[in-house]
């Protein structure tokens, strides 16, 4: 069943499919098992008799890309010979000709398919299937994101609510949390984010080595200058930092510099073991 996040995702990407490639109609949905995908995103479409359509594997357009794992095309849909015509009447009752198919794939297992089409028997040219590929790409980056979220949070709430914090589980703790944090600002989703940033805060709170400041009189830093502290406690550069978080290195020596200022710090060490003392970083 395809989740209110991925949904928000794909609808993101099919507008962007439909703004850069000019296509009237894009369309698409993530993959319910192995071998089936629900159309549950449209964009352009004039009917609804796409919503809802059940795509098996190697059915119709969108089944041929998702069973051979590659775009696919047609110029003509209802008079192609090259596919299968389970789907001709909702396709006719949208009045689709020429149609491309591309399949979302992440870590080589196929995770949904989109669509873009005309309403006219047109040959598709290659800034067509640039953005369509493109707009694929986006969804499964983010969906890539949302898998690696999810083991985190879990590999870390079982690390919460374990036995004991010795050395070793605690440098596991302070090095989710800095993943954690980087993959925040990926997240569209906001249910999604706001649980990833509660579970940073209550790795944050845990009890190390360190006393705590009370919470009333802890400083209080942005979350990117939280996030460029953290990097800076695994003993990261500024330019390895930038990489990390999708910033650039000036920008994340100024998040230093203000975060730095805020802490009383003097060095980079000083930084990090005063936002430790703070209830900012495990």
């Amino acid at each position: 069943m395809q989740e209110a996040g991925e949904a928000t995702e794909l609808r993101a990407a099919l507008l962007r499919l439909r703004r850069t490639s000019g296509l009237p109609v894009v369309f698409g949905g993530l993959l319910s098992d192995a071998r089936h995908a629900r159309i549950a995103e449209l964009n352009g479409a004039q009917t609804p008799a796409l919503r809802g359509l059940v795509i098996s594997a190697g059915s119709g357009l969108g089944g041929k890309a998702i069973a051979l794992s590659r775009p696919c095309a047609v110029t003509d849909y209802p008079a192609s010979r090259h596919i299968s015509h389970e789907y001709d009447t909702a396709v006719a009752a949208e009045g689709l000709r020429s149609v491309v198919a591309v399949p979302v794939v992440v870590r080589r297992a196929v995770r949904g398919v989109l669509y873009g089409a005309l309403r006219e028997p047109l040959t598709l040219g290659d800034r067509t299937f640039d953005a369509t590929a493109s707009a694929a790409r986006d969804v499964e980056q983010a969906l890539a994101v949302r898998d690696e979220v999810r083991q985190l949070l879990a590999a870390t709430r079982e690390q919460l609510t374990g036995p004991g914090t010795g050395p070793g589980t605690w440098e596991d703790v302070r090095e989710a949390h800095r993943e954690l944090r980087a993959l925040a600002p990926k997240i569209m989703d906001p249910a999604l984010r706001a649980e990833l940033l509660a579970v940073c805060g209550r790795l944050a709170s845990a009890t190390g080595t360190e006393q705590r400041q009370p919470a009333s009189g802890r400083v209080r830093l942005a979350p990117r200058e939280i996030d460029v502290i953290a990097c800076v406690a695994s003993g990261a550069t500024n330019a390895a930092a930038a990489e990390r978080l999708g910033l650039r290195p000036e920008t994340v020596k100024s998040y230093l510099r203000s975060a730095m200022r805020k802490l009383g710090a003097h060095t980079r060490l000083e930084a990090v073991v005063t936002a430790r003392h703070a209830g900012l970083l495990p």
